[in-house]
């Protein structure tokens, strides 16, 4: 098993010193002529064997346009390890090339090839039937890096592009920003779309941007090539530059397995299609995320014959999740409707934006009913209700004052040591993994946990507190209902007025985050979608913009800074594909500007004519790291010394429209602002530049944690 040309029995006219050196002379050859096949497929093991025999015999017949499905065909012949096939009808997908009408698998080349080469437009291989799964599953954008390990993938781009099915491909000059784009458009979407990177170190240059799509649920199909398994030529794509061996690691999957729902190595363009619809099954059921698929050049260069798969696209739908069961969802409504201080923490229920319509419904069923937001990653609340507590992080009075609390896919509904319930709140927990499998670290106080759907589980607590006969309903109609909508009206009102006052521009010109925040509602349209990445400023940007509809907020899911950048791409990129052309304005502080790679997004945006607004809060560095030093070290000598001092200034500040600019080759533009008597006049020709199709980026100095 596996042996080379040695263990196989001579002939007696051939002495063994005359094989040794017919044995050099043909791995030379073999070496310099990359696309030759092995003539003995015998000499070699039965897996190389099978891939080298396949290939030289697909190049010796022409291809046709008819499927193959395994099995219920002729033996192989030729090598028993070769999976037989039977013949299906063509496959619908079967694009046309440009300037022929000849379907893919099926045309005549129009330059001379030997014979065991096949026509390139002739040629069918795993790239190609990759592709077909990906569009076939509802792909519709790749945001690629390429390198070395994708000269099939490049060629099935060319080829399929004609196609109207075939996706959109984004040329990414990062890798960050290609996952960050993918991200931002299945976060507006639910869809999961795909990002094509190089070997090991494309994945490892993924960066933090895997973390924010598993922390943050954005359903992402990963795909890298791995270096070339042979090195003699033995198979098309065998090894033939310097760097085939320097990327060659021992566990490429593991740099990222920590942080995907599904790994998996492609072995055989014959399954290919399914492997990727395993993979995006994995990635759209709940609790979605990231997937990773890679394969050695030799399997992506593979010929193989157009087929579809057995098991239709239909069978590969996401897992749904159910709703309560009875008894829960009684004894939640039963809760709510006897107490006096309920509440409901949040966090990315708003995913489905169907969520707050349902949760606004609640809440005027249980007049007396708040609704906190603990992240704002997602809009899941309107501000506009009166029920409304805005967005926190960790703390909030409303916490230790509930009697009844349900939290609602939420990852952090407090953080002890700044907050919690008190001792005998009644403490429900529906989420789509409530358990968090994936943080080490994880419990709250809960009386009750369950795996399901939010929306369904909302929807179920709302029949119940209706139902006529139901103990909800009975508890209900005992409480003093208007005495407790006037006084949610009376607290909302006031908490408005406070945030207004807030948000007034100091008597020096200057202004901090809410101003700016107040100002930009003002001035941007209606349906804008907030892209924010603001970390320390986040609740005074939410608070004034104070969003209402669903999807028009949406936030990093997790901790990775330099997602809004591409995140904003993509979030425009598909409400001009899918939505209603809606405006997007990104919100980012200048740290977590410069850590999302501007000149990449800028020049994507540029040349594939994308137009953000993007507002840069220039407060001269890093104010987090302070923040986290004075809950630890409140009265530490660091807390006494300037940001210079504890190294998290970026003064002098750099020109963070300009670097924009500059990427942009002068399309996108650059403005800058500092007063607040020139604040709005700046939004508005900003707004304005980007509603004309050109990306504006506006550098705002802003006052710290105002």
């Amino acid at each position: 098993m596996g042996g080379g040309a040695a263990d196989q029995p001579r002939t007696p006219e051939t002495p063994p010193k005359a094989a040794a050196t017919q044995r050099q002379t043909t791995n030379l050859q073999r070496a310099t002529k990359s696309r030759e096949w092995l003539t003995d497929p015998s000499s070699r093991g039965p897996l190389i064997s099978a891939l080298a025999t396949s290939q030289a015999r697909d190049r010796r017949r022409p291809h046709r346009p008819g499927a193959l499905q395994a099995g219920g065909g002729d033996p192989d012949p030729d090598n028993p390890h070769v999976a037989t096939f039977k013949r299906l009808a063509p496959s619908p997908w079967q694009a046309t090339r440009t300037g022929t009408d000849e379907p893919l698998g099926s045309a005549v080349g129009k330059h001379h090839r030997s014979a065991e080469q096949p026509s390139e437009a002739t040629m069918y291989t795993t790239s190609f039937a990759f592709f077909e799964a990906i569009a076939d599953a509802g792909v519709s954008h790749c945001f690629v890096n390429l390198g070395s390990d994708h000269p099939s993938i490049i060629e099935a781009m060319v080829q399929m592009k004609s196609n109207p099915k075939f996706p959109r491909i984004i040329t990414c000059p990062s890798e960050m920003v290609a996952m960050s784009m993918a991200d931002g458009y299945a976060r507006l979407t639910g869809k999961a779309q795909c990002v094509i990177i190089h070997v090991d170190v494309g994945t490892q240059a993924l960066g933090v941007a895997v973390h924010n799509a598993s922390s943050g649920r954005a359903p992402v199909l990963v795909f890298a090539g791995l270096s070339p398994f042979t090195l003699e030529g033995e198979l098309r794509g065998s090894r033939s530059e310097f760097i085939h061996w320097l990327q060659d690691v021992p566990d490429q999957r593991a740099i990222v397995a920590q942080y995907c729902r599904y790994t998996n190595e492609i072995r055989t363009g014959v399954n290919v299609k399914q492997m990727v619809n395993r993979a995006l099954q994995f990635a759209t059921s709940s609790p979605q995320g990231p997937v990773y698929l890679c394969a050695g050049r030799e399997v992506l260069e593979a010929d193989i014959e157009p087929y579809e798969m057995a098991l239709g696209q239909k069978y590969w739908d996401p897992i749904e999740l159910g709703g309560l069961p009875p008894r829960g969802a009684s004894r939640i409504a039963e809760a709510l409707a006897g107490a006096s201080k309920p509440l409901v923490v949040t966090g990315f229920s708003g995913r489905n934006h169907g969520i707050p319509k349902a949760l606004v419904e609640l809440a005027d069923t249980v007049k007396a009913l708040r609704v906190l937001d603990m992240a704002g990653s997602d809009m899941c609340f309107p501000a506009d209700h009166p029920a409304w507590l805005g967005v926190k992080q960790g703390a909030d009075d409303s916490i230790p004052e509930a009697d009844v609390i349900l939290v609602l896919d939420c990852d952090v509904p407090w953080i002890q040591t700044l907050c919690k319930p008190r001792p005998d709140a009644v403490v429900f927990h529906v989420d789509v993994d409530p358990l968090k499998q994936r943080m080490p670290l994880f419990y709250i106080q809960s009386d009750a946990r369950y795996q399901a759907d939010a929306l369904l589980s909302v929807q179920q607590i709302i029949e119940n507190l209706r139902h006529p006969d139901s103990e909800a309903a009975k508890l209900l109609s005992s409480q003093d209902l208007v005495a407790a909508e006037a006084a949610r009206k009376e607290s909302y009102a006031a908490k408005i007025e406070g945030i207004e006052r807030a948000a007034a521009a100091f008597p020096d010109g200057t202004f901090g985050t809410a101003h700016l925040s107040k100002t930009l509602r003002s001035v941007c349209p209606e349906d804008t979608i907030w892209a924010v990445e603001a970390v320390t400023n986040t609740g005074f940007i939410h608070s004034n913009v104070r969003p209402t509809r669903p999807g028009s907020w949406i936030n990093c899911g997790g901790g990775g800074l330099g997602w809004s950048g591409g995140g904003a791409l993509g979030i425009k990129l598909a409400a001009d594909a899918e939505g209603s052309k809606q405006f997007v304005c990104q919100i980012v502080g200048d740290g977590t500007y410069l850590f999302s790679i501007p000149g990449s997004v800028y020049w994507i945006s540029k040349r594939y004519k994308i137009p953000v607004l993007t507002i840069v809060l220039n407060n001269n560095g890093w104010n987090a790291p302070r923040k986290s030093y004075n809950l630890v070290h409140p009265g530490g000598e660091a807390s006494k010394v300037s940001n210079e001092d504890i190294n998290i200034s970026f003064a002098p500040p750099p020109d963070y429209a300009g670097i924009a600019a500059a990427a942009g080759s002068g399309e996108v533009h650059a403005l800058k602002v500092e007063t607040a008597d020139k604040l709005e006049a700046v939004l508005k020709d900003a707004v304005a530049k980007v509603q004309a199709g050109r990306t504006t980026v506006v550098d705002c100095r802003v006052v710290l944690d105002c």
